[in-house]
This record gives structure tokens, sequence and C-alpha cells, in this order.
């Protein structure tokens, strides 16, 4: 709270000393037109366009709050309160009411530890929770009716230098909207812990921080098209890159989650290479830096059984280029344990193609990838 006051302090301040010098040279120019000087149409229409999305989205997101046993390695007994956000939504095919946010915001939490806090002052605990720690998406069941929800749009149709909206609880500033635009889609060279493994981010500039981990990103028609997630800071605090998981992934994890709870993933069983780069690829033999670089591969398992080798760069899934291991890693995840593949493989500076039967990733040890 010290903190937040702290910026409003710094905000207002600079916000004097700024108009102190707009305000004069507005009205000099005020002055030799003889007309006041107002906004362009334009910025009137986006700042009303900003208006009309976050009075509809606004309602529809929450905050979550979850108390966590006390960390082994801080030495304290202590419980941990965890702070993120979260969005109201509908399941297609289930009837209720769910609350989207990350799982390493409620991660080792039981329901009763997990306070809901609606933006019209209502409190509630979840119902019943489902975690996926590998996308790191948490679902959370409301026993409430009448409550308000965001539409889901697609995050296919997010381009690179759209405008979007970030919402959240940043600090415990709840109801808080930042905006910026999509900075970059599919980042999967993210470090965010040894647990997640499915990593497709949309990246953003809109302001995100401690606080807003599970809330909405929101394109300009008003839909969700993320789900918050992480931040690239040195300092713990916003510095314009921020990740969003992208809605299509969440609706996925989330449907299966609710109907089966688990998340059905293949796997082939092998290690992926976690840089690969343009030095590599050359000595390989390839023109330009692509696909995925097989490191090892595991006994007994769909790659060992295709034939699969050590040094094999995948450069395609069917007809699908690979554009580096995560991307791969994605990919075979979303496949249905038992289907038959076609891989073409860069192997001994000559491609060549593989046929590979999809494992089952419940039923194998976390080391196979």
């Amino acid at each position: 709270m010290k903190r937040a006051l702290l910026t409003g302090l710094l905000g207002a301040a600079l916000f004097l000393f700024v108009g102190a010098v707009v305000s004069p040279l507005g009205s000099w120019l005020s002055a030799q037109s003889g007309q006041p000087l107002g906004a362009p149409d334009s910025v009137i229409q986006l700042s009303d366009r900003f208006e009309t999305i976050a009075g509809r989205v606004l309602p529809s997101v929450v905050s979550v709050e979850a108390v966590k046993p006390p960390k082994a390695s801080s030495g304290k007994n202590k419980p941990v309160e965890e702070s993120g956000s979260g969005v109201l939504v509908k399941i297609d095919g289930r009837t209720g009411h769910y609350v989207l946010t990350n799982n390493h915001v409620i991660t080792q939490t039981r329901a009763e530890q997990i306070t809901i806090s609606l933006a019209d002052g209502r409190v509630f605990h979840p119902v019943q929770v489902w975690a996926d720690p590998e996308s790191d998406i948490a679902v959370l069941a409301v026993d409430a009716s009448a409550l308000p929800v965001a539409t889901l749009g697609n995050s296919d149709n997010a381009r690179v230098g759209r405008w979007v909206l970030a919402v959240g609880s940043p600090f415990g500033l709840s109801q808080t909207v930042t905006h910026g635009i999509i900075s970059a889609r599919d980042r999967g060279q993210v470090s965010l812990g040894g647990s997640i493994r499915i990593k497709e981010f949309l990246q953003t500039d809109a302001a995100i921080n401690p606080g807003s981990s599970g809330g909405p990103l929101v394109d300009m028609q008003g839909e969700v098209i993320g789900i918050n997630t992480a931040i690239a800071s040195h300092n713990g605090s916003n510095s314009g890159v921020s990740f969003a998981i992208p809605i299509n992934l969440v609706k996925r994890v989330a449907t299966q989650l609710v109907n089966t709870g688990s998340v059905q993933r293949g796997y082939l069983g092998m290690q992926l290479a976690l840089t690969f780069e343009g030095n590599e690829a050359l000595k390989l033999g390839l023109d330009r830096l692509r696909g995925a670089l097989v490191e090892k591969v595991f006994a007994d398992t769909p790659a060992a059984d295709a034939g699969l080798r050590v040094r094999d760069v995948i450069l395609q899934i069917e007809s699908v280029a690979i554009k580096n291991d995560t991307h791969l890693i994605n990919l075979i995840s979303n496949l249905p344990p038992g289907q038959r593949v076609r891989l073409t493989v860069w192997r001994d500076r000559n491609p060549t193609t593989l046929e590979v039967i999809v494992g089952d990733w419940s039923k194998v040890q976390p080391a196979a990838q």
C-alpha cells in the first residue's frame, strides 16, 4: 500500500509539472487560431473505444487471494499470501460460472484457502479447483448465479501491432486497466520454472506487474485473447515485456480440466536442445535456422520405435514447418495418443521421412519430452 501511495504522489507531481508547461502553450495556440484547442477526432474515438471496452470487461475481472503453506527455504512458519487476478467466464457445454487464472497463483492451496473478490464487492470461495501446471492454467468453479462473464475471443487473430488492454490487480490495486499493443506472437523461449512446459505466449508492452497474473488481455472488440502470466524484468516490475497465454490454448485446457479432471497430451520420447543456433545449423548443412534438434532419444518410446536419432533435426510434422523446440513440443502435445504422423527429419545433410505413433504423456515419466 505504501508503494502504491508513493507512486500516486509521484504521478501527481509529474502531472502538475507537465500541466504547467503545456497549459500556456495550449493558450497561445488557441489565441493564434481563435478556436479552442481540442483533440483530433481519431484520438477521441480511440479514447471512447478504450472506455467502452473497459466498462464491458471490468465487471467480470476478479481478484484472487490464496493462502499457501510456508516455504521450506524461507525458514519461516507463517503462511504465504499470494495475490493474483482472474476473469469470470462460461465454458462451452457446461453450466455454471468459472474463473480462469494462473496455476502459480493458487498452487498448493485448497479451495477453502482461496478467496475470489468480485468487482461489486461480493466474495466467494471456489467450490472446485482444477489446475494444469504444465501450461500454468487453473480453473475455479464458483457457485453463484447472474454473474458477469467475459467474452472469449480467438487468439489466432491477434496480430502484431494491434491494440490491447490488460486488466488485473497489480500490487493489490484491483480493477486496473493498462493498454499497449501485441509486440510478438509464439514466444516460447521464456523461462518460467520447471513445471511449465507448454509455452506459446503472446508478448505485449501493456503494463503488467505482480498481482496481474491471471487477468485478461483484451482486444479492441472487448474479447479476451489471453491470460496475463509473466513479465521479463530485472527488478520484478513492468519493463514493457509481458507475456500472456493465448486464449485458444486456455480454452482447450480449461474444457478438458472441467470435463475430465486432467489434460490429455501426446509425446514422442526425446530430449530437445534448448539452444539451437545458426552456427550449429550451418554445421549440419542447413541453409537457415529452423526445426528442433534432437539431443537424446529415450528407449522404448515412440521416438525410438520410429528410428529417431541424436543430432536429427525435426523440420516438419505432416505439412507444418517446425520453428523451434517449444513449437514442436506444443504441436505434439496437442495430438491425441495413438495418432500416426509423418515427420520430416534432417539427417546427414539430407531430408528423410519417418512415421511415428504418438504416445500418451500421462503414462510416462516427466523426463521424456
